[in-house]
């Protein structure tokens, strides 16, 4: 059994923790679906006022220098960004020469203050003027191919670490399923499983035109945890079975061992959560649902088309996540049929289990994305029904990354989502920031988080103990 000094050592003479905070264009920008501002496929929304407008976000556009000089305050040495398609191109043949000029100040700001940036290529948003459903079509994928060369030539000089497209599952389902995303259809499990094949047979071609550019880039997309195999896992194991000298003829009984693994992993499921596994099981059997994409893996001149596992974790229970309408919440009742962010299950020992079930020998592990939601309505600031606070959950998932260090999981970064109170995808309710935005006083960035906690001071002092312990930098 390996030591403690032991593990240190062969931490610290392997590799360097990555402490990041995450973000995205649309998210913190401000700028987007205004007369005269780029449009993207959420400005029919913010029009008919079916969701709160984005407006100015917390102005990272124009305020990027504040916002990363907070960043480097959490002692964080990576900041995760998207460049936004619908910025540099409003327009077809319309290049903003000004826009992509200021990414590039921004990426510069960022490389100044010791921080690595990671982009990401298309988080949730593209062009409006490919419409409403643009992965549903094959043929947008190659729109999206050229787009991710024009943006890997013109900032390769500042990144190498890029991710291809945010949460593919997530976009599919919130699109196609539940409807809380635009388009907002409900119940097309077709178009969910279309739209998800084809964002990660545009990953395929992305990462191929990537390392035609940056051969030693590192590439891959971020899944989301579900508890559900099919949601999940197994789409990394596809793109990994190549790679692991999987021949494509027994890949069915390898998804099924890794599915059996998987579920040993995380731990048994409620009555609730088993009806979910069973019947997308069925809906969702990745060698028949997904065959483009296994004769893509296949075909592709790269042994592996990610080069590190990327999740975000939140809360992974798929079923809990499907609640009775007027079930209570922070603030009074929720009548959606769904449950909110801030009612999210905080949960470290289950997050371990992700951890472990997820790693893998050979490729790193990276935590994209995780963090705690509040609720803010109209300046006033709700505690969570459960208690939880933002430094508790620092300090609780850090210690569940400890653990998988010191048993010898293959993670090598941890990325909180996000530096200050964003734009949540229709509303500024939820509150993830590590600040909090004083949104009705002149949407001031405040030193503490939205609940009033110095979360900033608590992140820094976690990763300063994570680091004298583990890791070189």
């Amino acid at each position: 059994m390996e030591t403690m000094a032991e593990n240190k050592e062969r931490f610290n003479s392997g590799r360097d923790f990555k402490f990041g905070l995450a973000t995205a264009g649309f998210q913190i920008e401000g700028g987007y679906n205004g007369p005269g501002e780029p449009a993207n496929n959420w400005i029919e929304w913010e029009t008919l006022g079916k969701v709160d407008p984005s407006g100015i976000a917390i102005d990272f556009w124009n305020n990027y220098e504040q916002i990363l000089d907070l960043t480097k305050a959490t002692g964080v040495t990576y900041f995760r960004l998207s460049i936004e398609w619908t910025r540099c191109w409003p327009k077809p043949s319309e290049l903003d020469q000004q826009a992509v000029d200021r990414y590039e100040n921004i990426l510069k700001a960022i490389l100044k203050r010791g921080l690595t940036p990671i982009i990401t290529l298309v988080h949730f948003t593209t062009p409006h003027y490919y419409g409403s459903n643009p992965w549903l079509d094959q043929g947008f994928i190659d729109h999206f191919v050229e787009w991710t060369k024009f943006a890997v030539l013109r900032f390769k000089s500042y990144c190498n670490n890029w991710v291809t497209i945010n949460e593919p599952i997530i976009y599919s389902s919130m699109s196609y399923f539940t409807g809380m995303l635009p388009p907002g259809e409900i119940g097309k499990i077709r178009h969910v499983t279309s739209s998800y094949q084809n964002q990660l047979l545009g990953h395929i071609k992305a990462y191929e035109a990537i390392k035609d550019i940056q051969p030693n880039s590192t590439v891959s997309f971020n899944n989301f945890c579900f508890s559900v195999y099919e949601l999940d896992k197994a789409i990394t194991d596809i793109m990994l079975a190549k790679s692991r000298y999987i021949k494509q003829e027994n890949l069915v009984e390898y998804l099924q061992s890794q599915k059996k693994e998987y579920y040993l992993e995380i731990g048994p499921a409620s009555k609730r959560d088993s009806l979910f596994r069973s019947s997308l099981a069925k809906l969702l059997n990745p060698t028949t649902v997904f065959k483009k994409l296994i004769d893509a893996v296949y075909s592709s001149a790269f042994e592996s088309t990610i080069d590190v596992i990327q999740l975000d974790f939140y809360n992974p229970i798929t079923s809990s996540h499907f609640r009775m309408p007027g079930h209570k919440t922070s603030g009074g009742r929720n009548w959606a049929p769904g449950r909110m962010l801030w009612d999210d299950t905080i949960d470290p020992d289950l997050f371990y289990k992700y951890l472990k079930a997820n790693s893998d020998d050979k490729v790193p592990l990276w935590i994209l994305e995780s963090g705690l939601c509040n609720r803010v309505k109209n300046g006033r600031s709700f505690k969570r029904n459960d208690g939880w606070d933002r430094p508790r959950f620092l300090n609780s998932y850090f210690t569940a990354l400890k653990k998988a260090v010191e048993n010898n999981l293959n993670i090598e970064a941890y990325f909180y989502w996000t530096v200050a109170d964003n734009y949540e995808w229709g509303s500024y309710e939820p509150r993830f920031g590590i600040f909090g935005v004083d949104r009705e006083r002149g949407n001031k960035i405040l030193m503490q988080d939205s609940m009033g906690y110095d979360s900033a001071t608590k992140l820094k002092s976690l990763i300063d103990d994570f680091r004298q312990v583990y890791s070189k930098t």
